[in-house]
């Protein structure tokens, strides 16, 4: 397969996300310890491995592409003062990578790379999975 630059820049915003996710995170999960919410940190960390198992997914496609595994500038992180503004943020972070993954897997469809295009949508389903526990812990939240 030839490099295609589109498709490197998807990959690389991918993996870019990933490891952004993996900062905030654990960024949450060390503040909710200290705030003794033990349960919800424990949640975070669980995030942060899952965030983790995606990059090292991306890497492993950008490997066998040819393409640097490099992510570009991350954002900053953005503590919450609360629990629940910490979901609320991490809930737009969900709803990100699930609009990245959709356009990238309509891309890779395009372009007939079938396993660039599932990777997308496995990762997809996951976020997709997330953002449904963050609705979740959301309602929990507010029904108390």
């Amino acid at each position: 397969m030839h490099m295609d630059p589109r498709l490197n820049g998807y990959l690389t915003r991918a993996l870019t996300h990933e490891l952004a996710a993996v900062q905030q995170y654990l960024m949450q999960a060390r503040l909710t310890g200290l705030w003794g919410l033990s349960a919800q940190s424990t949640q975070f960390r669980r995030d942060v491995n899952e965030e983790l198992v995606h990059a090292e997914r991306l890497m492993e496609r950008m490997l066998v592409l040819g393409i640097p595994c490099n992510a570009t500038q991350l954002p900053p992180i953005r503590p919450g003062r609360t629990l629940a503004e910490m979901l609320e943020i991490d809930r737009k972070l969900e709803i990100e990578a699930v609009r990245l993954y959709e356009e990238a897997m309509l891309y890779c469809a395009r372009r007939q790379d079938e396993e660039t295009q599932a990777l997308m949508r496995a990762l997809m389903e996951d976020e997709l999975g997330h953002l449904k526990e963050l609705d979740q812990q959301l309602s929990e939240l507010q029904g108390e």
